[in-house]
This record gives structure tokens, sequence and C-alpha cells, in this order.
């Protein structure tokens, strides 16, 4: 036999038998042709393509910690980085595209929307009360012939009443975006 084996490669370099073992399965370790395995060269192996903060991991450390010459803080701050900038973009894009609107600027306008809705609301018996009683006053007496006065003053304060009360049943109602 050229190397060690499993037993003996995974005395020499720490990891469990099973660790050894899922190593050379994936490609980790380098193995002679009898199948044992060329210590040094597996542990450059190893060190090139496994992450730092798993092996740290396995042998107890929280994987936080990060020496000098340790990069891998900084990778995964500019790899936060990057995600953070791509999502950025993304929400630009659908901003741009119309399918994301602020959502302050939204609720300011939904809400001018029913301010004017009810204004004219409020407005319009005013506008119809003595067109609408003209309107009943000549059909009532097209269809009796009697001739009826109706107030516009009275058509007017009926019609309020009657919108008074359907938006005092629609302030209820409330916009929610979330």
């Amino acid at each position: 036999m050229k190397g060690m084996s499993e037993r003996e490669y995974a005395a020499h370099s720490g990891l469990s038998r099973g660790g050894v073992q899922k190593a050379r399965k994936n490609g980790r370790l380098v193995v002679f042709d009898d199948g044992s395995i060329n210590a040094a060269a597996s542990d450059v192996r190893r060190a090139e393509m496994t992450d730092p903060d798993q092996q740290r991991r396995s042998i107890g450390g929280d994987g936080l910690a990060s020496g000098p010459g340790d990069t891998t803080s900084y990778i995964k701050a500019r790899t936060a980085l990057t995600v953070y900038a791509a999502q950025e973009r993304q929400l630009a894009v659908q901003k741009k595209k119309g399918a994301l609107v602020d959502r302050a600027r939204a609720e300011t306008l939904v809400f001018r929307l029913a301010r004017q809705e009810r204004d004219v609301w409020v407005t319009w018996p005013g506008r119809v009360a003595a067109l609408m009683a003209a309107q009943i006053m000549a059909e009532v007496e097209r269809q009796s012939g009697a001739s009826v006065t109706i107030e516009t003053a009275i058509m007017q304060r009926v019609l309020e009443a009657h919108v008074r009360e359907q938006l005092d049943a629609l302030a209820d109602l409330r916009v929610s975006l979330a």
C-alpha cells in the first residue's frame, strides 16, 4: 500500500472515518491506484475545495471568527453586498415597469381619490335637485293629468339625506395595502 488507509487518514486529518469517506466520494481526496490515500496531496486538495467555515464548524468552531489571513468573512460580506445590489436592481426594474409603486404615494392617491369622490357626491343633490323635481312634476302630470308642484329645496334635502347615509356607509371601508 502506497498511502494511508481511511482510518489512518482520519487520524492524520482530524476527520471522522465517515468524513473521510464523504471527502473521497466528493473528490476532495487524492487516491493512489491501489485505493490508498495520498495524504500530502489530499491535504492540499481538501484545503482548496473545502469551505474554511465548514472546517471550523466540524471541529467545534462557530465559523464566525476569522484570522489575519482569512478572507472568508470578506467573501461573505462581498457576496451579501452583491446579493443586496441585485435585489435593489430587481426592485428598480419592477418599479420602472409599473409592477411596484411607492406605498406612501399609493395611500395618498387612494385617499385623494376617495376625497374627490366624496366631494362630488356631497355637491350632487344641489346640482340635480331642480332638474329631478321638474322631471318628476312632468311625469306625474303626463300620467295623471293633474298639475303637481315639488319644491326644489325639499327635493334637495331628501337627496342630501340619502347621499349622506350612503357616504356614511362607505366611510367604514378601509384600504389596506399591506
